[in-house]
């Protein structure tokens, strides 16, 4: 299938051309507009075209969590995601039982298996938990925290066919580094829901984790003489920060301060609860009730659990609160396809990548969603 009259993303900003589908791929980028013998021809009139986005740590949506370990609510989310221009994503569980998290990655490899068509990729898990601190658990169970176990986390991960691309840990705990040694010859390494200092993140960066979960939440804020694991990460060049940018967790500010201090090292993340995509009222979370009123998410106590927003409107969100619409787009695309490994498959516009992407309008409203080169 021949695209023409298309603004096509690339790393250099939106560049005017046509391109080609083959399959479910991209063929040709940047191609003549000579349609083949009878070759269907798509005239995008001008419209932008970017890559499909990739959440990495989304829990849920449309009533459904990942950590239910159920293939129907899979789908949903799946469904809800494409949907919305979230073409790929690697939902992440919660801190739970082993047996539990077991069969939530199962259910989620054999998702991956299936690929259903006009559903969103499942690209890999994001194992948020339960490697971490009481202190800063956040929305997280703390009945089920547990030290660093690698042997547990190794069984998890060979039992569902490797389906982990991220596993948490916070940076405190006994036996982090050992851990982070080890498990970051199967994944990538993430601190997250951790009260670190500087020093202990340090040496957590030193043993090969690379990635730091919704920076500003579930840690200590940066101090002048407590740099903490803010101060470890941003000077670690390795090191790619996720950040949620639904309006509530972090403010305009401070993700506009977020993308100086890890240029070209942002990820933008929805941290999407099962109450995304449906009315207020009373949702379940790991166990735990949570509240969603008015867009926002809390706890019986109060505490601010994930996000009601998708990954989109996180983008969108960025671009309103001043980040560059190029920086923002691939903070949501091709930087997290590289955190869970993928960017071979997804991420951007290059022939031989799967071609999913959004048609969009000037202010990148979206119009059309492709999946595989198929219009939803």
């Amino acid at each position: 299938m021949l695209f023409v009259n298309a603004r096509i993303f690339t790393e250099d900003g939106f560049k005017e051309g046509n391109f080609r589908t083959e399959g479910e791929r991209f063929s040709e980028i940047f191609c003549d507009s000579i349609p083949g013998a009878g070759e269907e021809v798509v005239d995008l009139r001008g419209a932008k075209v970017i890559p499909g986005l990739i959440d990495v740590h989304t829990h849920g949506n449309s009533g459904a969590d990942v950590s239910d370990g159920d293939p129907e609510g899979i789908r949903k989310m799946a469904a809800y995601s494409a949907r919305e221009g979230i073409t790929s994503f690697a939902p992440a569980t919660m801190t739970l039982p082993y047996e539990v998290l077991d069969k939530a990655f199962k259910a989620a490899a054999d998702f991956c298996r299936e690929m259903p068509k006009g559903h969103a990729r499942l690209l890999g898990i994001q194992m948020e938990g339960p490697f971490f601190s009481e202190k800063k658990k956040g929305a997280q169970n703390g009945a089920y925290l547990r030290l660093p176990d690698f042997e547990a986390f190794e069984k998890l991960y060979r039992d569902s066919d490797g389906i982990v691309r991220i596993v948490d840990v916070a940076a405190e705990l006994e036996g982090a580094v050992e851990f982070t040694e080890k498990a970051k010859e199967l994944c990538t390494v993430s601190i997250a829901h951790s009260d670190a200092n500087y020093e202990e993140a340090s040496a957590v960066f030193e043993a090969g984790a690379t990635h730091l979960t919704h920076l500003f939440n579930a840690m200590p804020p940066i101090h002048h003489r407590k740099p903490g694991t803010i101060g470890a990460a941003s000077e670690n060049d390795k090191v790619v920060a996720e950040i949620i940018c639904d309006g509530f967790h972090v403010h305009p500010s401070s993700i506009r301060m977020a993308f100086k201090l890890f240029p070209g090292r942002i990820c933008l993340i929805s941290d999407s609860l099962r109450c995304c995509g449906m009315p207020d009222g009373e949702y379940e979370l790991g166990g735990q009730q949570i509240f969603l009123n008015g867009g926002v998410a809390k706890l019986a106590d109060g505490t601010l659990a994930g996000s009601a927003s998708n990954l989109y409107k996180c983008m969108l969100n960025a671009i309103e609160f001043g980040i560059p619409e190029a920086v923002a787009i691939t903070a949501a695309t091709l930087t997290p396809a590289k955190e869970i490994g993928r960017e071979d498959l997804v991420g951007s516009i290059e022939a031989g990548k799967y071609a999913d992407f959004v048609v969009c309008g000037e202010d990148l409203e979206r119009k059309e969603v492709y999946l595989g080169g198929s219009k939803l």
